[in-house]
């Protein structure tokens, strides 16, 4: 059995029309210390994603986006409004091992080899050493790390750690991904390669997809909805529908609906920073 089927029959039958996450009039405030004003960092954020859609957040620096996969991922809690995973709160989901995060830095522990690595929330849960070796097997032949079980992080490159740190988000099974702009740090040709990865993975996984990213054009060849995000304080602005056909490769770039769409997204984001409405 190929790990790509194997991940997916581990998974238990959703609808993919189904709300999964979800933010309701959420706001957040950070209070400033030591004489420093408050910073309000979202304002009245209203969104729905389905099961098994992948989102991209887009927007300029400081507009709340990494605040956003903070808060469903049950690290910080919203000032006003509601965050929900299939209708619990995010925290019954992260203590249920249903949310997968990963970061731009890998954050790789250097004294545990890559398939140590891999298998750490595996561990953590409980599971025996049998099925975390299988798991972890299975993940590193999806992920393309299959004869790199026994490296040393610091032996692989910045791609190959992002793909380790894939597959660790990835061992629980969670239902939903979170994505913090993970392979910003790289090169161009590998931050490609890694999106058409990223692309296949999410299709054997089935998971529901949450990206955060500054690149129009990486949201747009990944994603079934872009959502554009207004400048501090975050407001959503635009929710674009991505109808690229599926599978998509990195040709998809050449067909001009491609750059249709990126053109709307770039206006979009225009427009955020002019402060004018639609």
């Amino acid at each position: 059995m190929s790990a790509r089927t194997a991940i997916a029959r581990g998974l238990a039958p959703v609808d993919a029309a189904a709300p999964c996450v979800r933010f309701e009039r959420v706001s957040m405030v950070f209070r400033g210390q030591g004489g420093h004003p408050d910073v309000q960092a979202l304002c009245d954020i209203g969104l729905t994603i389905r099961e098994r859609e992948f989102v991209s957040l887009i927007g300029p620096s400081g507009c709340g986006k990494s605040t956003l996969l903070r808060i469903i991922a049950d690290l910080v809690l919203p000032s006003e409004g509601l965050a929900s995973i299939n209708g619990e709160p995010p925290r019954r989901a992260r203590l249920g091992r249903e949310i997968g995060c990963v970061f731009q830095e890998p954050a790789l522990l250097e004294w545990r080899r890559v398939q140590d690595n891999i298998a750490l929330p595996l561990e953590l849960a409980g599971v025996g050493r049998d099925e975390r070796a299988a798991r972890t097997a299975e993940l590193l032949e999806l992920v393309g790390l299959k004869g790199f079980e026994r490296a040393w992080p610091r032996q692989l490159s910045g791609g190959m750690r992002q793909r380790a740190a894939i597959a660790r988000a990835l061992a629980t099974r969670p239902r939903v991904l979170l994505l913090d702009e993970p392979f910003g740090a790289l090169d161009q040709i590998t931050r490609d390669r890694l999106n058409m990865e990223l692309v296949r993975i999410c299709e054997a996984t089935r998971a529901t997809v949450l990206l955060v990213t500054h690149s129009i054009r990486e949201a747009v060849l990944l994603s079934d909805r872009v959502v554009v995000m207004s400048p501090r304080p975050g407001r959503i602005i635009a929710d674009l529908a991505i109808d690229l056909p599926r599978p998509r490769t990195l040709l998809t770039r050449d067909d001009g609906r491609y750059a249709d769409l990126v053109q709307r997204g770039t206006s979009e984001l225009e427009r955020g920073y002019d402060g004018s409405e639609r």
